[in-house]
């Protein structure tokens, strides 16, 4: 080869530090299976990864039509990142009613990936177009490649024993092979995974695969693509890591708080959409002492888990929005009788069923305030996937310390997207176990321990320590049911200060950058990635700009009016319509300003960045 011709080869590849991908199709054309496949592989790889499923709404929507259109957008990087990207560099898109509801976030000279076959008059009209996009013009701002995706996989699939329809479904690992060959990803993985998930199945193995290597080998021979991209591992903290989504993190959060404990896990649920990958994942742990009950509706769900742990298991539930309002009384229950019990909830939007599958954190008032009279619970919320683990610990030991029920607030947006998770070393976990009361001698069913105001907690079966149970109201240490004013008042203020009192237990907030400025931005959950992203941009262009992210929503941090009063303004970016501002308005009587959306997606960067440069110019924001 001439020296030429190695430098038109070297040419070809092109490194870069970060590429967002975004893969859209119909429902059943297996975009979030190819968009995983593609992050399992970076993370192999070595990149930082993060990750946003787009799911429809609807769950049988009209195959071709708008409402139907899955989407999954992953954001894979050499250094490190925080959120799936703003905006795609490329676009894989399906079928037309993909590109028209995707197209507005590609960016002018961004790629377009089309499968060509599938722009058909009966899908642009499902789709509503009234003339073609791929040859009236509307798509000379970017980078097109029209590819017959659908025809050159069957080819590759010629002599199986496949109806037409299976063969159509194999076309997304076609898509898959050219854009692991367009950026240098190993097909090995993937390989693998189709072996396991299909090696009973001979014929279906063969397809996926051949549809694969045929998609890799079209990006090879193909001379529409004049570079590659490679993308080189990311610089992370040693350790071994896993790709991992929230609910992923969560179940193994659970499990490992079980066995710290050296206590059975009861996870009573009833399915719903997005917690129900949580009950799917411990189904599979009955080996390592879980217990999972699929009850026939929310209400039996918590009341088992509130009964499991009366027997002296770690129960607990889960849901979203919905079914935490059939639980808010059997919640007030065991603040009632004070036993340990984690609920979770994956905040969806709302109100009633909203939209299912898109992300919203408008819950927080509801698990904060949603219940008869005051019975205070502490709220915690991880703000990132691999944070989820985290946190699902630190619920239980909250629960166990303080013998309390507990709220654990995930959200569509950290239950479905993925990054990369340290495996934490086990030394380097909490120890949380609690011991049971056996003693008859010293026993009180409500008399409590000096540091943490916890009652006593006395399993069924243990003689001489029987008493009464139930949501009556309890006189202080004996546990009867009492209805005097004093006594109700006293017991009112004791479990009002024993939640109070875990702000001394917590870490103190913490902010990210100058510990005192002109702005804070403050946040809760999902938003971490997109504000910390945002402000370190602002940082970068010299703006007096810190970041502080709430963990721990019932109690506050010991410290939170002190980093709040340190600056001069404070902004509270929420995917709600201002539910933590309001607290913190009425809590610190700070004049902070909000920043909500609720359109059901996340934040974007720019969103945020945009945001604190006008409240930063004492503008109003829209």
């Amino acid at each position: 080869m001439t020296t030429e011709a190695v430098r038109q080869t070297e040419d070809r590849v092109q490194e870069l530090e970060r590429v967002t991908i975004r893969f859209a199709g119909d429902s059943g054309d297996g975009m979030q299976l190819t968009g995983t496949q593609f992050t399992r592989t970076s993370a192999v790889f070595g990149n930082d990864i993060s990750t946003l499923p787009d799911y429809p709404a609807e769950i049988r929507a009209p195959a071709g039509s708008l409402p139907g259109v899955s989407g999954f957008q992953l954001s894979f990087s050499s250094s490190e990142i925080h959120t799936p990207g703003d905006e795609p560099d490329v676009l894989v898109a399906m079928n037309p009613a993909a590109l028209k509801t995707n197209l507005g976030d590609l960016p002018a000279g961004g790629a377009l990936i089309v499968n060509q076959d599938a722009f058909t008059q009966q899908n642009l009209n499902k789709a509503g177009y009234t003339s073609h996009p791929l040859t009236d013009g509307s798509l000379k701002p970017y980078n097109v490649f029209e590819i017959p995706i659908s025809t050159l996989n069957a080819r590759a699939l010629e002599g199986l024993e496949m109806t037409n329809k299976q063969v159509d479904l194999t076309k997304n690992f076609f898509a898959l092979g050219i854009m692991f060959w367009l950026y240098e990803r190993s097909m090995d993985p993937t390989l693998r995974w189709i072996e396991d998930k299909f090696g009973a199945k001979p014929v279906l193995a063969e397809a996926n695969r051949r549809a694969l290597k045929a998609g890799y080998a079209f990006g090879e021979t193909t001379e529409i693509f004049h570079t590659r991209y490679v993308v080189p591992p990311a610089h992370l903290a040693p350790g071994t890591y896993r790709n991992i989504t929230g609910n992923e993190a969560t179940a193994l959060g659970f499990v490992a708080a079980s066995h710290l404990a050296g206590r059975d896990l009861f996870y009573g649920s009833y399915p719903i959409t997005p917690a129900s990958d949580i009950l799917h994942q411990l189904s599979g742990y009955k080996n390592f002492g879980v217990r999972t009950f699929q009850a026939e509706d929310e209400i039996a769900a918590v009341g088992a888990a509130i009964g499991a742990s009366y027997g002296g298991a770690m129960g607990m539930t889960a849901s979203s929005g919905p079914g935490i309002c059939l639980k808010s009384e059997a919640m007030g229950l065991a603040v009632m009788v004070e036993l340990p019990l984690v609920v979770v909830d994956v905040q969806r939007a709302g109100p009633s069923t909203g939209m299912p599958t898109k992300t919203e954190q408008a819950d927080l008032l509801q698990v904060l305030f949603g219940r008869n009279s005051d019975s205070p619970m502490p709220v915690v919320a991880p703000a990132t996937p691999a944070e989820c683990f985290t946190y699902a610990v630190e619920a239980w030991r909250i629960a166990l310390k303080y013998m309390t029920p507990v709220v654990y607030l995930s959200d569509a947006f950290l239950a479905t997207g993925a990054e990369p998770w340290r495996v934490p070393e086990v030394a380097d976990l909490p120890t949380i176990g609690v011991e049971n009361h056996t003693d008859k001698a010293t026993f009180w069913p409500y008399a409590r321990d000096p540091d943490t105001l916890a009652r006593p907690w006395a399993v069924p079966g243990t003689p001489g320590l029987e008493h009464r149970i139930g949501g009556l109201e309890k006189a202080d240490v004996t546990g009867n049911v009492s209805y005097d004013p004093d006594n109700h008042h006293r017991m009112q203020t004791l479990r009002a200060a024993k939640v109070a009192g875990i702000a001394n237990d917590i870490p103190d907030l913490q902010v990210h950058g100058p510990s005192e400025g002109e702005l804070l931005v403050l946040g809760w959950g999902s938003t971490y990635g997109a504000i910390r992203s945002a402000v370190e941009r602002l940082q970068a262009d010299g703006r007096s700009v810190s970041h502080a992210h709430l963990r721990h929503l019932n109690p506050f941090p010991r410290n939170t009016e002190e980093v709040l009063r340190s600056f001069h303004r404070v902004l509270i970016p929420e995917i709600n319509l201002g539910q933590l501002l309001l607290l913190i308005r009425g809590r610190f009587l700070i004049d902070a300003v909000g920043l909500d959306k609720v359109r059901g997606k996340p934040f974007r960067i720019t969103e945020i960045e945009d945001a604190a440069i006008r409240v930063l110019a004492g503008e109003r924001i829209p």
